[in-house]
């Protein structure tokens, strides 16, 4: 689960890009996610990590943030 753990990690250094007031709230999200996702079946972990990428990719863009800061979580999860 060492890719879980990177990938949790990194998505948490994107969303200090984010507005300050909107930082805790999503860092919280993320957090219930990854502990609600802890416990998956092994052959749900390629889908998990796509919806980690494409989510915070999608949270960049609504703060109009490039998608390329993603880029390490992209290799993370595709890894």
């Amino acid at each position: 689960m060492e890719k879980g753990a990177r990938a949790y990690a990194e998505v948490l250094r994107l969303t200090r890009l984010l507005p300050k007031e909107s930082r805790g709230y999503y860092a919280k999200y993320a957090r219930e996610n990854f502990v609600n996702y802890r416990d998956a079946d092994p052959s749900d972990f390629a889908h998990l990590f796509q919806r980690t990428y494409t989510h915070s990719v999608w949270l960049l863009q609504k703060y109009s943030i490039d998608k390329s800061a993603a880029d390490k979580l992209k290799q993370i999860c595709s890894a």
